[in-house]
């Protein structure tokens, strides 16, 4: 993978196991030095952030460790602080850091509502927050986000983990179109892979591993990190779009709206019923690029249906 972020700076958060540490390898093999984040001690206390980040500078690439955490605002712009103190600028972030936590909704207790909420979405967001005017000012940045299909297609047992990440998901098309302008492109990576999170088949969720079986243990976290290089990469300008990548497949997820039914100003119920299936159709569909666009399909939608 030489070359692809040659010379550029990425911070990883979560990135001392797992994809993340995945993410950070590959990243520096491609050439970029890496700010390794992680608040997670190893096993024998010490800091797993700085033994990947070891890792990488024994394998001849450039790195660093910075174990502040990114659910704090203050710790977010630390972090970035020190990419750009130390290595001059932040090119990409790749938001990795991520904590899953089951309970069925009526179990749901408020603080593993907020301690999934808060790690997951607020951290992904503090670091972003925090890299953007560094990125504005250089006129380019990538961020890579990591959403999960429990956001973008629902899991029994994730209400806090997939409403999470389905706010990455909104978060990266957000700040795409917030950085168009500014040569800022923002995407998000629904990684199916084996690593301890995933693989932890306890809990009421229905676990991949279930579904996949043996195949399942196949899938490395490897296999996702070729993509988020690209992703990071100046020669990819694709923006506001989510991936699900995982055992060597990529595929892309989007949103898609359906041409509707255009029934004129409050239609009745009995009307709506009738022409439910109008409403739910999903041929001729539409894929808006943002807000703005979706209300240009509207009103394009609604002059028809009055001609």
């Amino acid at each position: 993978m030489s070359g692809w972020v040659e010379g550029r700076v990425v911070v990883v958060t979560g990135a001392g196991s797992g994809l993340g540490r995945s993410h950070a390898l590959a990243l520096a093999e491609a050439g970029a030095t890496v700010v390794v984040n992680d608040v997670v001690p190893a096993p024998d206390g010490t800091s797993r952030a700085e033994v990947v980040a070891a890792e990488i500078r024994d394998r001849g690439g450039a790195a660093t460790a910075f174990t502040t955490s990114v659910n704090s605002w203050a710790g977010a712009e630390d972090l970035v602080e020190h990419a750009v103190t130390e290595h001059g600028r932040v090119d990409a972030v790749v938001a990795n850091a991520g904590v899953l936590l089951d309970a069925m909704v009526g179990n749901m207790s408020e603080e593993i509502w907020r301690e999934v909420v808060d790690v997951n979405l607020t951290g992904t967001f503090t670091v972003a927050r925090a890299a953007w005017p560094h990125m504005v000012r250089q006129g380019f940045g990538r961020l890579v986000l990591t959403t999960s299909a429990s956001g973008m297609f629902g899991n029994r047992g994730h209400a806090n983990y997939g409403a999470s990440k389905a706010g990455v998901f909104g978060l990266a098309r957000m700040l795409a179109v917030e950085g168009a302008e500014h040569g800022i492109a923002a995407n998000a990576v629904a990684p199916l892979a084996l690593t301890p999170m995933s693989g932890d088949t306890s809990g009421s969720r229905t676990s991949a591993a279930s579904q996949l079986g043996d195949l399942f243990a196949q899938m490395a976290p490897g296999d996702v990190s070729p993509l988020v290089v690209w992703l990071c990469s100046p020669e990819c300008e694709t923006t506001g779009q989510a991936f699900s990548a995982g055992g060597g497949r990529i595929a892309r997820i989007f949103v898609g709206e359906s041409r509707g039914w255009v029934g004129g100003r409050a239609p009745d119920v009995e009307r709506i019923r009738h022409n439910w299936a109008a409403v739910c159709a999903t041929e001729g569909f539409h894929e808006p690029v943002g807000m703005v666009d979706e209300l240009a399909i509207y009103a394009r939608e609604l002059r028809a249906g009055k001609s």
